[in-house]
């Protein structure tokens, strides 16, 4: 990977970053709120819940893409990180913070869909694999 296409990624990953730690300190939609009225509370508890889910799936994604320009500063981004293989260019292009090559993460997804709660566990062993 040349190094104006490795400064390309830096720069795309460094900005989902600051817009994830915007999203991220943003944490208004899980403070609870009380109602005299049941119906609000249910509704306020509903909207709380799926502030979590987000709030979640942001954290996530912020990792993921601070651990890929980790990767650049590594000199290890743009390769699997369990068959060591490259990832393709048009995955990068798609998914920058993308840690495995389609076909690992294609296992990986199986793997979680399977496993449910112990998702975490088979990343690890992934990652530790390589």
């Amino acid at each position: 990977m040349t190094k104006s296409e490795l400064r390309k990624y830096k720069e795309t990953l460094e900005a989902k970053q600051a817009e994830l730690v915007a999203f991220v300190r943003n944490r208004e939609g899980i403070a609870i709120e009380k109602s005299p009225d049941a119906l609000d509370e249910v509704q306020h508890a509903a909207e709380r819940e799926l502030a979590i889910r987000n709030l979640d799936r942001e954290s996530n994604l912020l990792r993921n893409v601070r651990a890929a320009l980790r990767r650049i500063d590594e000199g290890s981004f743009g390769v699997c990180l369990h068959c060591e293989e490259d990832i393709s260019p048009k995955r990068l292009a798609a998914v920058p913070w993308a840690p495995f090559c389609i076909q690992c993460q294609e296992s990986a997804d199986r793997h979680r869909a399977m496993a449910g709660d112990d998702a975490e566990e088979f990343d690890d062993m992934l990652v530790n694999a390589a």
